[in-house]
C-alpha cells in the first residue's frame, strides 16, 4: 500500500515546489523585456512538465544496462533540479518571512517620512530571489559536472609505521581496490586505464575489499578479462561486499540467488583472485610471516547484512606478530574489531564511496556520509590500530563524482 501512494505523493510535492519557486522566478525576471521574460517563464513550465512525465513513466521502464545508465543520468538531473529548488526555497522562505513581518508591522502602525505616510512594501526581494535561484542552480550544475569525474582515478599513497612489523615486510607495497560495481561501469576504455594504473604500481600484493558487482554475477562478464590483469608476486586477495550477495534484486528462487553468488566466486577464482570468505592466509617473505584475515560483509548498521564471522576467520590461525584484516564495511572496526581483537594491526575497508559527493582539500574533508560513518575515507588511528577506508573504484546510483574522486590506494608498511 505504501508503494501505491509513493508516486502520487512525490508528484504532489513536486507540483507544490514548482508553484512556489515559480513566484520567485517571476520576481527575478521582472525587469527583463517582455519577450525574454515570457521565454523564461514558458521554459520553466516546459522543464517542470517534462520532470512530471519522467516521474510518472520511470516506474514502468524496463531497459537494458546501457539504457539503465542513461536513465540514471536522467534521474540525477531530475533530483538535481528539485534539490536545487528545495535549497532555493530556503532563501524564498526567508524573504516571505521578511514580507510577513513587514505586513504585520503595517497593520499596527505607519511611519512618517517627509510629511507623508509610508506603508512598507510587500514585493519580493529581487536580491533574495536571485540569490536563491543562483544557489539552486549551482547544485544542479555541480551534479552535472560530476558526470565527467566518475573515471578520474586518483592514486593515494599512504605510509604507515608499525613497530611490530617483521623486518622482512618493511617496505611492503600494497594496492587496495574496492567497490568496482561493474554493473554501473559503461566505458571499458576508461576502466582499462585505471587497471593500467594499478598494474604500473608493481605492488607486492593486491587486496580487493568487496562489491565487485551491483547485484548479479553477469555484470562482470564484460570486465573479467580486464581485471584478470591484476597480478602481484604475493597474490591478489578479495572479500565479499554487501552488494555481492544479490540481496537488492529479485530472484525467482533461493537456489537462483545462491547460484549467482557461487558464479561470482567462480569468476574471481578464474581471475586468479584468492577469496577469503571468513578465512585467513599466511603471507611469507624472507623467512618471516604476517597474517591476512578476510571476512564476509559485517556491518554495525541494522539495514546492512552480517555474514562475516571474525572468530571463524581466525580459528586455527598460527601465532604471527602482525595481522591485516579485510572487511568491507568500516563500521565493523569500532563495533567489533577494536574492542574484541586488539591484535589486528590494520583493517582495510571500502563501502562508503565517500558518498561520491563532498569536499576534499589539504587539511579538510567533508561529506554527508560522515554523519552515518565516522570513518568514511582515508586513514584513521585509535591506539596502536589503524583503519584505511578506500573511496571506491566505481560508482553506484549517481553516475558521477563530486569532490570525492575514485581511488586506487597504495599503502607502504614501514
Amino acid at each position: 500500500m505504501r508503494s501505491r501512494y509513493f508516486v502520487p505523493v512525490v508528484m504532489l510535492i513536486m507540483v507544490l515546489l514548482d508553484l512556489y519557486v515559480f513566484q520567485a522566478v517571476k520576481a527575478a525576471v521582472t525587469h527583463q523585456s517582455p519577450r525574454v521574460r515570457g521565454g523564461i517563464l514558458v521554459a520553466y513550465w516546459v522543464i517542470a512538465l517534462g520532470a512530471w512525465i519522467l516521474v510518472l513513466t520511470l516506474p514502468h521502464m524496463r531497459a537494458s544496462q546501457a539504457h539503465n545508465n542513461f536513465r540514471l543520468i536522467l534521474v540525477t538531473v531530475l533530483l538535481g533540479i528539485y534539490l536545487g529548488k528545495l535549497i532555493a526555497s530556503v532563501f524564498f522562505l526567508v524573504d516571505d518571512l521578511r514580507r510577513g513581518g513587514l505586513w504585520l508591522f503595517s497593520l499596527f502602525g505607519t511611519t512618517q517620512q517627509g510629511g507623508q505616510e509610508m506603508v512598507p512594501g510587500l514585493t519580493r526581494s529581487q536580491f533574495l530571489s536571485r540569490l536563491g535561484l543562483l544557489m539552486g542552480g549551482t547544485i544542479l550544475a555541480t551534479l552535472i559536472y560530476g558526470f565527467s569525474n566518475k573515471y578520474d582515478y586518483k592514486i593515494r599513497r599512504v605510509k604507515i609505521r608499525f613497530p611490530n612489523l617483521p623486518a622482512a615486510f618493511r617496505g611492503l607495497k600494497i594496492v587496495q581496490v574496492s567497490d568496482i560495481h561493474s554493473g554501473s561501469l559503461d566505458n571499458p576504455d576508461k576502466v582499462a586505464r585505471g587497471v593500467e594504473m594499478i598494474v604500473a604500481e608493481k605492488a607486492d600484493v593486491i587486496f580487493f575489499t568487496g562489491d565487485l558487482v551491483n547485484d548479479r554475477s553477469e555484470e562482470m562478464d564484460a570486465y573479467r578479462d580486464l581485471f584478470s590483469r591484476l597480478q602481484a608476486p604475493m597474490g591478489v586477495y578479495s572479500i565479499l561486499g554487501n552488494h555481492d550477495y544479490g540481496d537488492y534484486t529479485h530472484w525467482p528462487s533461493p537456489e537462483a540467488k545462491a547460484a549467482n553468488l557461487q558464479r561470482l566466486k567462480d569468476i574471481q577464482a578464474a581471475m586468479g583472485w584468492k577469496m577469503l570468505n571468513n578465512a585467513h592466509a599466511i603471507l611469507e617473505r624472507g623467512g618471516q610471516r604476517i597474517g591476512l584475515i578476510g571476512v564476509e560483509n559485517w556491518s554495525a548498521k541494522a539495514h546492512f547484512p552480517r555474514y562475516g564471522d571474525l572468530e571463524k576467520a581466525t580459528q586455527g590461525m598460527e601465532p604471527v606478530p602482525f595481522k591485516i584484516l579485510l572487511s568491507h564495511d568500516p563500521s565493523h572496526w569500532d563495533a567489533r574489531v577494536r574492542p574484541e581483537h586488539p591484535d589486528i594491526d590494520l583493517m582495510l575497508a571500502g563501502h562508503t564511496h565517500g558518498m561520491q559527493f563532498g569536499v576534499e582539500i589539504p587539511g579538510f574533508k567533508w561529506s554527508p556520509i560522515q554523519y552515518a560513518y565516522p570513518e568514511w575515507a582515508g586513514l584513521y588511528r585509535k591506539g596502536h590500530q589503524y583503519l584505511y577506508v578506500n573511496r571506491g573504484y566505481g560508482f553506484l546510483g549517481y553516475p558521477g563524482r563530486v569532490g570525492i574522486l575514485p581511488e586506487i590506494t597504495v599503502l607502504e608498511l614501514v
